[in-house]
């Protein structure tokens, strides 16, 4: 816990996934709310078949699904959507003809029956 789940169009070609979960992670650990680094676990997901809307044109997005152990404050929650949509606006520059959109979710699991174990490397 964390879970960072980031999923992107296929069509943001020039996006360096590494660095941007790079950023992400670090955001997280700047939060103050995650005491272990090691604790934070990201991913992506690029879609090569996915629509936006109806209307023509070219259009992309990113979305990050961040799970997080119930019990935070709504304003924590605010806190930590907004630093990861932050993180996105700097990593997925405006491209002329392509609408992007960009949006971060922060959703809660249920502490009672989260379960995690550990091993030693």
């Amino acid at each position: 816990m964390p879970h960072l789940n980031l999923e992107y169009s296929g069509n943001l070609r020039e996006l360096n996934i590494d660095t941007l979960l790079l950023r992400l992670n670090q955001a997280l650990a700047g939060s103050g709310q995650f005491p272990d680094e090691a604790d934070i676990k990201s991913r992506a997901q690029a879609f090569g078949q996915f629509r936006l809307g109806t209307a023509p044109g070219e259009r992309a997005f990113a979305h990050v699904r961040l799970a997080i152990l119930s019990g935070r404050s709504a304003e924590v929650k605010r806190q930590l959507s907004a630093s990861l949509l932050e993180v996105l606006r700097e990593a997925i520059p405006e491209q002329p003809g392509l609408d992007i959109q960009l949006c971060v979710e922060v959703l809660d699991i249920d502490r009672e029956p989260y379960a995690k174990a550990r091993l030693p490397g």
